[in-house]
């Protein structure tokens, strides 16, 4: 293991990584725990519990983050995911950042009046640097590995978290291994390549370049892989969507929340998120958030294991245009929908032509171009809201996690040019003609 790892004596669970100084002490982070036999390890650059081989979650002492200034301190902070430092799992005075977060909340009046809702509001992580929510979990992922001693930064990527990397290594001044699936989208392999990062494509889908990265993890144990062996960190990012929603609605919770799956750790974290602010006093303790999930017909395990009131996540092969959700075995799937269940929302899943049409629908309504993950959100709020799960009256908040141009040929069949003219007055005249006379049948 990398680092200097070393008892703290705060107490007895206490345990501190203390790679290079003391700034890490700042941070509230006390160990990782897992998930199903609550053993508890210090927070060194570890994923599954060596008893049971359950997945392991960073914890934090609560009571060293309340205090009555925490909110003022927020908002004093930078206007960036970095504002919630003390809620994430590393203190770094210059983390590994190029701006991620703090993204408009943006209320959705025009798309919440086609879909009969009062309260409608996207959250638009197409904002970030490299145009997808995956700059939150790497930020702390690759601050987190620079503590730790790492210099080789490595993940297996559908795409938009290999642009991340990518990026946030450049920043770093670490060498990048990423491992992608060989169909993967051109512009997500440009955006990765253009960052001078070793960019592998495997002949197979995701779960096979997930499956091989975690057997490199014993071959490379000084390559951090942000979503292997410093996987409990990176998923921390997630939160700071829930952070951020609240906060801006005036620290708030809103009453729904509509996210997209595919390994479900981002639904998981945000529930955490906001269960979190409530354990440090900065919204209201007994509201509940209601957390419904969104995944793509052609990769839908957790959708299909929700619907059948089963508690197991039977693996699929991927077979859909939105290959950012595309994980036919996701991680933490089990515990999205436990998530769900436990907050009393909905798993929905959408066709390709569905999620074509959801990124048609919020283009034309709020000027919002998303990818596929985006597509699928809006479909299956759809859906959601048409069986009577979302109600008209609530606060519902859509999150929108990636930027339109990565995807392209998803929807370059079903959109183009309205005409072709030649450039002359009179042909344009015509044209024109035909395009308001076609209007007004469509009115009709």
């Amino acid at each position: 293991m990398l680092g200097k790892p070393a008892q703290c004596e705060l107490n007895e669970k206490t345990w501190c990584q203390c790679p290079s100084d003391e700034e890490d002490h700042l941070s509230a982070l006390i160990e990782l725990v897992c998930k199903e036999c609550s053993r508890h390890f210090k927070p060194e650059a570890l994923h599954v519990c060596e008893f049971c081989f359950g997945p392991l979650e960073v914890s934090y002492d609560y009571e060293q983050i309340s205090s009555s200034t925490l909110k003022e301190e927020i908002q004093n902070g930078p206007n960036t995911m970095w504002r919630y430092s003390k809620l994430l799992p590393v203190s770094d005075s210059l983390p590994v950042d190029l701006g991620a977060g703090f993204t408009p909340l943006i209320r959705a009046d025009r798309l919440g009046s086609q879909l009969g809702l009062s309260h409608l509001y996207i959250k638009d992580d197409t904002r970030n640097p490299t145009g997808s929510f995956k700059d939150r979990v790497v930020s702390v992922a690759l601050t987190k590995a620079r503590q730790l001693g790492f210099k080789v930064a490595a993940c297996a990527s559908t795409g938009n978290l290999a642009n991340s990397v990518a990026a946030h290594a450049a920043r770093a001044g670490m060498e990048a291994y990423i491992f992608i699936p060989y169909d993967l989208e051109k512009a997500k392999v440009v955006t990765t390549a253009v960052y001078g990062s070793n960019l592998i494509a495997v002949k197979g889908n995701y779960d096979d370049v997930n499956r091989l990265c975690a057997e490199l993890t014993s071959e490379v144990p000084d390559w951090a892989f942000v979503n292997v062996n410093v996987r409990p960190y990176y998923a921390e990012g997630s939160k700071t969507l829930a952070f951020e929603v609240a906060e801006q609605l005036g620290f708030n919770l809103p009453d729904h929340v509509v996210v997209p799956i595919a390994s479900g750790s981002q639904l998981t974290k945000v529930d955490k998120g906001f269960e979190e602010l409530k354990k440090v006093g900065l919204v209201n303790s007994n509201k509940v958030v209601r957390i419904s999930g969104a995944q793509a017909t052609g990769c839908s395990p957790v959708a299909q294991a929700f619907r059948q009131n089963d508690d197991f996540i039977r693996p699929v092969k991927p077979d859909t245009i939105a290959k950012s959700l595309a994980i036919g075995n996701p991680a933490d799937g089990y515990y999205a929908m436990e998530a769900v269940r436990n907050t009393g929302g909905s798993i929905e899943s959408a066709s390709d032509p569905e999620i074509v049409e959801g990124i048609k629908l919020l283009a034309r309504t709020e000027g919002i171009f998303t990818e596929t993950a985006g597509g699928v959100t809006v479909a299956n709020l759809v859906k959601l809201v048409e069986s009577g799960v979302v109600d008209k009256d609530e606060v519902v908040v859509a999150l929108i996690t990636g930027h339109g141009l990565k995807t392209v040929e998803a929807i370059e069949s079903s959109v183009g040019p309205t005409v072709t003219i030649e450039p002359k007055l009179n042909s344009f005249m015509e044209a024109y003609s035909e395009l308001e006379f076609s209007s007004e049948i469509e009115v009709e």
